[in-house]
């Protein structure tokens, strides 16, 4: 494709020469100049780290002969064509579109946003619409999928050019559905611009990301910013018990529909028995037995229930289907020790809410005498204001807390512990252990444990690594939980 054909659409000045633009072959769009080859056409972007005009250089000297850019060198290169745009964030994601001959057009999109709930959600709508035949992609945290095909995702949302790729490939794989994560990241840095969206699911708000984003504010300004940005064709599905559910829907042009446990809404269900195995739930009048635990996620599977009803899917197919989903990987998974009886939990849990939703979902389940022991730390290089309230909805929910690790990447994790620590009053801080070494801090837990004790390692979930002084090591909770119970008697 030309760089010309490229450009149609997109609002921009260049002081190139018009031939140039004509002439100029894109094979390639990349923000990385250690990505460039002949051909590719880098986007300068201005990063919370770096700026991408410094790159230029190096990318016109690893083959790049168009460049896109908010501000113009002082020297311009002969043979190179310079396009001066607004955001170079927004057009990247307009242009990576573009070359991939806008491959979300062609397929219906569905986004979830939200702090907590995104991977469950559109993992379930993938499993569910394959299960009735469709072919479908998955875009989430854990890992991308294209049918079968498993793609290592290393962001909840990828790059913009990664993720039209990848669109592109499951358009050509004949995929006709995508579910996809949105992230607060994603929206703030306009890695969705150019997708075309067929409806979005709003789950919850609470703490996370101010590292990034500066205040709850902000980060309720970019999750609104999805809904805001939806088609008049599209539809918007919100959590309304939330109370940020409404705030979502303020301006979007999308139709506007609603899911809750508590509140008037289209789309309703009520917890009518909780098991260890699953919960016995009413939704929409029809009683549904379900494998999943947690009032958490019975507001998952609603809003799974509401979007496939959405997309033109019959009830009673969705409800059957309903009732055979099971938890995603490192989502309420639990391990049960064979020979001595306790059970242990994973769970993704790293924000102040979902560590007590999760915690509370156990003491429901838990039998009387039966004791919960947590094991939960925070990442490094994050929000830190988070840490002592993560410490104080552990102390408030289990009879035992061990702080640990999680991925202190470039940070003391001794350091974070103490922050954590600071949350927790004396009596909190006499059934608190603090063990550094997270695999020492699991292991502690299963020794501690009787029969009939729930254990949560909550932080990482599905992931298989930890970062320690910023390399990743392999590691994975449980795998962790797996040799201990093998070395049980």
């Amino acid at each position: 494709m030309t760089l010309i054909e490229l450009l149609q659409g997109i609002s921009y000045t260049t002081p190139s020469d018009q031939a140039l633009l004509e002439q100029l072959e894109i094979t390639k769009i990349t923000e990385d100049s250690r990505a460039v080859t002949a051909g590719t056409l880098f986007v300068a972007l201005r990063g919370t780290q770096a700026d991408g005009h410094r790159f230029i250089p190096s990318a016109i000297e690893a083959g790049s002969r168009a460049i896109v850019l908010e501000t113009l060198p002082e020297e311009l290169q002969e043979g190179v064509a310079y396009i001066v745009v607004p955001s170079s964030s927004e057009v990247l994601g307009l242009l990576s579109s573009a070359l991939h001959g806008h491959p979300s057009r062609q397929l219906t999109v569905v986004g979830v946003t939200g702090t907590n709930g995104k991977t469950t959600i559109a993992t379930l709508l993938f499993r569910l619409f394959r299960a009735l035949g469709y072919r479908c992609g998955l875009l989430s945290t854990v890992c991308n999928y294209i049918e079968d095909e498993a793609i290592s995702a290393t962001h909840t949302t990828p790059s913009a050019p990664e993720l039209q790729a990848l669109l592109g490939r499951m358009r050509d794989a004949g995929c006709t559905h995508v579910f996809m994560e949105v992230s607060s990241h994603a929206l703030a840095q306009h890695r969705v611009a150019g997708l075309h969206f067929r409806g979005g699911i709003f789950t919850n708000l609470t703490r996370d990301h101010l590292d990034y984003h500066g205040s709850v504010q902000e980060y309720l300004r970019a999750k609104k910013s999805f809904f805001d940005g939806l088609g008049k064709e599209a539809f918007a599905l919100t959590n309304v018990d939330d109370k940020n559910g409404l705030v979502m829907l303020q301006n979007t042009r999308a139709g506007k529909y609603s899911y809750a446990l508590r509140s008037s809404a289209d789309y309703r269900a009520e917890i009518l028995e909780q098991y260890p195995y699953g919960t016995q739930i009413r939704i929409d009048g029809r009683e549904v037995l379900v494998r999943l635990v947690g009032e958490f996620n019975i507001y998952n599977l609603l809003a799974v229930y509401g979007a496939a009803l959405l997309l033109g899917l019959a009830k009673e197919d969705v409800l059957i289907q309903l009732s055979q989903l099971t938890a995603v990987d490192g989502r309420f998974q639990s391990f049960i020790s064979e020979k001595r009886g306790y059970i242990a939990i994973v769970d993704y849990a790293h924000t102040p809410d979902a560590l007590a939703n999760v915690l509370e979902t156990i003491q429901e389940l838990k039998g009387r005498k039966a004791e919960v022991i947590c094991v939960v730390g925070c990442g490094g290089d994050r929000d830190r204001g988070k840490r002592p309230i993560m410490a104080q909805e552990a102390a408030r929910r289990s009879d035992r807390v061990i702080l640990t690790s999680d991925n202190p990447r470039s940070e003391d994790p001794q350091t974070i512990i103490a922050e954590m620590k600071a949350g927790l009053s004396p009596e909190d801080l006499s059934r608190t252990l603090s063990i550094t070494d997270r695999a020492e801090a699991i292991r502690t837990a299963t020794m501690l444990a009787k029969a009939g004790d729930i254990i949560l390692i909550a932080g990482k979930g599905h992931e298989t690594y930890q970062e320690i002084a910023g390399v990743r090591h392999h590691f994975d909770d449980r795998e962790i939980l797996l040799e201990q119970f093998a070395h049980e008697v």
